[in-house]
């Protein structure tokens, strides 16, 4: 994917998976196909995963907006969203449905508070808590995310109380949603995390949610079944490439290098997340291959549209 430059650009950040260019007091965010784990961009992209994450945000993002104002205004091309800027609050909002991954990480070495959040005695990896919890991380701009409690949040002024409980009660009824629209496509919404800025004193959702980026799933069928033999749960999340990593020795960690991805195993996740997409929206997913040239005049189209 090419480095763009916008009329009026005043902006370029490129993240680990996606470019943003700010215009004002407008976003373009471009969706690449880049893939990361442990904090680390991967050496291979993956075919027609920014198209993917980019669709699914989108459309999670219009199936949310009667609960929260979000940035989306338009989507020009199949890996483009154009969008409100907004100040962010520098926190990621993890909501946990089931105790899996670092929640369950964490659990399993012994302790029972995570981020403030209290996890009951007695839970087996991927068992569901008796409500979701909220574990927040702080978003760091470079390096590893840090778990921080609410109280940390407001005591270093991240957020203030009042800002704090309406993000969370936003982040609690998106992921109540996003379990809902999983739940009638035989999937379960096990945990996710959403960004949230400001435009003066209105909170805005922000960049992508319920995608597999940010969010893991289960397959619903058989759930059950699983957890009662301890079986491992079938899963559509970024999470088979984190284990494949760890397969490989690598952790993210100093002095580990990142295993070979050979054409197979990136046609695996290419497939991975083209599969989520039609289980999650419920329709064929078409691949879209524009020209550098095409996105860039879809969105500039667009960007005169909204001037």
């Amino acid at each position: 994917m090419a480095t763009f430059s916008f009329p009026a650009q005043t902006a370029f950040y490129s993240g680990k998976v996606r470019d943003v260019y700010t215009l004002g007091d407008l976003l373009v965010m471009v969706a690449s196909d880049r893939i990361s784990a442990f904090d680390v961009i991967l050496p291979r992209p993956i075919p027609y995963k920014g198209q993917v994450l980019n669709q699914i945000a989108a459309y999670m993002l219009r199936s949310t907006s009667d609960i929260c104002p979000n940035w989306l205004l338009e989507v020009p091309a199949p890996n483009v969203s154009i969008g409100k800027k907004c100040d962010p609050f520098k926190i990621e909002m993890v909501v946990r449905g089931n105790l899996t991954g670092h929640a369950w990480r964490t659990y399993n070495s012994g302790a029972r508070i995570l981020c403030g959040a209290v996890m009951p005695d007695g839970m087996s990896e991927n068992d569901y808590f008796p409500t979701p919890i909220i574990t927040p991380s702080t978003k760091a701009s470079e390096g590893h995310d840090e778990d921080i409690s609410p109280e940390e949040i407001i005591q270093t002024g991240l957020a203030s109380q009042q800002d704090w409980e309406i993000l969370s009660n936003y982040a609690l009824a998106l992921f109540e949603r996003g379990k809902e629209i999983a739940a009638s496509r035989g999937l379960i919404l096990v945990d996710t995390k959403y960004e949230f800025g400001k435009i003066g004193e209105t909170i805005y959702l922000m960049d992508e949610i319920h995608t597999p980026d940010s969010s893991r799933y289960f397959y619903a069928d058989g759930f059950g079944e699983r957890q009662q033999k301890g079986e491992r749960q079938k899963q559509l999340s970024k999470e088979f490439v984190r284990e494949w990593l760890i397969e490989n020795n690598f952790m993210g960690k100093e002095g580990q290098t990142v295993p070979e991805m050979a054409d197979h195993w990136v046609n695996t996740i290419s497939s991975r997340y083209i599969e989520l997409y039609e289980k999650v929206i419920g329709t064929k997913f078409e691949k879209e291959n524009l020209s550098n040239d095409e996105t860039f005049d879809k969105t500039i189209a667009a960007l005169q549209h909204l001037k």
